[in-house]
């Protein structure tokens, strides 16, 4: 398993917007966190600024969204339905995205409900549960 540090993450997505800003060949991966730089133009500034992106803080009472976790997150989702992982996302978000008229609108539904499963991974201590994520993008799919 692929598990960057904050900083590597950081750096991979600066690299990628500056490539991505001027033209530059991409690499898929590179390509695929194009595209959601491209559908986040709030972030572009913070992205723009290699330097201040590795030193800043984003804190709740902030009350901004962290746009590296953010993108980052747009990333894990657009694997999970790449490959399917867990078995049935794939047509859960296919199924919210045609709900929503959006892909990106879909995508920030899952992104809740994989935010609530880690949280209460994390809090719990167990495993994160993929089928209480996949029930709730499911949920939100069919309501």
């Amino acid at each position: 398993m692929f598990a960057p540090s904050q900083l590597e993450v950081r750096r991979f997505f600066c690299a990628t917007y500056r490539k991505w800003r001027d033209g530059a060949p991409l690499i898929p991966m590179e390509a695929l966190a194009a595209d959601w730089i491209a559908e986040h133009p709030e972030y572009h500034d913070e992205l723009d600024d290699e330097a201040a992106a590795l030193d800043k803080v984003y804190t709740v009472e902030e009350g901004r969204t962290n746009p590296f976790l953010h993108l980052s997150m747009h990333l894990t989702i657009t694997e999970q339905h790449a490959i399917d992982q867990p078995s049935g996302i794939r047509q859960a978000i296919d199924l919210l995205a045609a709900k929503r008229n959006s892909r990106h609108e879909a995508h920030h539904v899952a992104m809740d409900a994989l935010g609530e499963m880690i949280w209460a991974s994390q809090r719990s201590g167990l495993p994160p549960d993929g089928h209480v994520y996949l029930d709730k993008v499911r949920q939100a799919a069919t309501r």
